[in-house]
């Protein structure tokens, strides 16, 4: 548990770093969008197959750790509508604050939906393991079988 909540920290940290430092020098590409799809058509008319990997499979990648240390921090988050839930609204918090107060970044509503998609994915590749192996399910008494000698 204590290295699921040390990850945790470090993922969070890392997750400030890439979504609230500011980029100046892109601050006149940057636009709100709000419309589901539209981000992700232009990252794959880009010309450069490698942009369309990194802005895609980042965005991805960034929502994993949610999947896998999920589950083990927090047992009541563990199944895969409660990760989907609380990791969108956690994106959508830091896309708001991405609008709000970072220059050359705006709210991406297709970045919400791949780093949520992240999560799905690593929640069902790795963290419903780890997180019935740290917290089995209890039983209740009404669901005890009794044994008789």
């Amino acid at each position: 548990m204590l290295l699921a909540f040390a990850c945790m920290v470090g993922f969070a940290a890392a997750l400030a770093k890439a979504t609230l430092v500011p980029q100046p020098g892109s601050s006149d590409l940057v636009h709100t969008n709000l419309r589901p799809g539209d981000s992700l058509r232009a990252y794959v008319d880009q010309p450069a197959i490698r942009d369309t990997v990194k802005q895609i499979g980042g965005n991805v990648l960034l929502g994993a750790p949610f999947g896998v240390l999920l589950p083990m921090l927090v047992p009541k988050a563990r199944g895969a509508v409660r990760v989907v839930l609380v990791t969108s609204l956690v994106m959508v918090l830091v896309e708001i604050a991405q609008g709000a107060i970072v220059e050359g970044r705006a709210f991406d509503i297709d970045d919400v939906i791949l780093n949520t998609s992240g999560a799905l994915l690593g929640y069902v590749l790795i963290g419903r393991r780890l997180g019935h192996a740290l917290h089995p399910r209890r039983h209740h008494w009404w669901q005890r079988r009794r044994t008789s000698a």
